[in-house]
């Protein structure tokens, strides 16, 4: 499974833990930047591994900026994604259950790293229920 990651300056070190953990796990990562603590833009790398996601590059996505919420934003903007903030565990779980997330996000100064770990592992074991679930997620989908 390929797995697109992207982040801004903020979310940096964060990420590099991250695509560290994946590897290890045996995912195959797309690393869309940024690569350094530089000042820059987080709906670039939102954007990107939006992209990826949903072309079908990779199956999933993680994003990460200093909240989790621009980045976020970003990500959604792009057709066909879902993205939410993973804040806790259950929310992680919820994200692929309920809505059929193909992108997490994360606030790397509001969170730990073994926590965002934890919560990406739940995510990407975690099955979309379907049933009741379709119809919303199909909802959001509708232009």
């Amino acid at each position: 499974m390929k797995i697109a990651i992207g982040s801004d300056h903020a979310g940096f070190l964060a990420k590099e833990e991250v695509v560290k953990f994946l590897k290890q796990e045996g995912y195959e990562v797309e690393d869309v930047g940024t690569y350094s603590k530089d000042s820059c833009d987080y709906p670039i790398f939102g954007r990107k591994v939006g992209e990826l996601v949903a072309s079908k590059n990779c199956e999933f996505g993680v994003v990460i900026c200093s909240s989790g919420e621009g980045i976020m934003m970003a990500a959604n903007k792009v057709k066909g994604i879902r993205c939410g903030i993973a804040y806790n565990d259950q929310t992680a779980e919820l994200l692929r259950q309920h809505n059929d997330a193909n992108v997490i996000s994360f606030g790397a100064n509001f969170m730990d790293i073994e926590d965002i770990k934890r919560r990406l592992k739940i995510f990407l074991n975690t099955d979309f229920l379907g049933e009741r679930h379709l119809r919303r997620v199909n909802l959001i989908e509708e232009k």
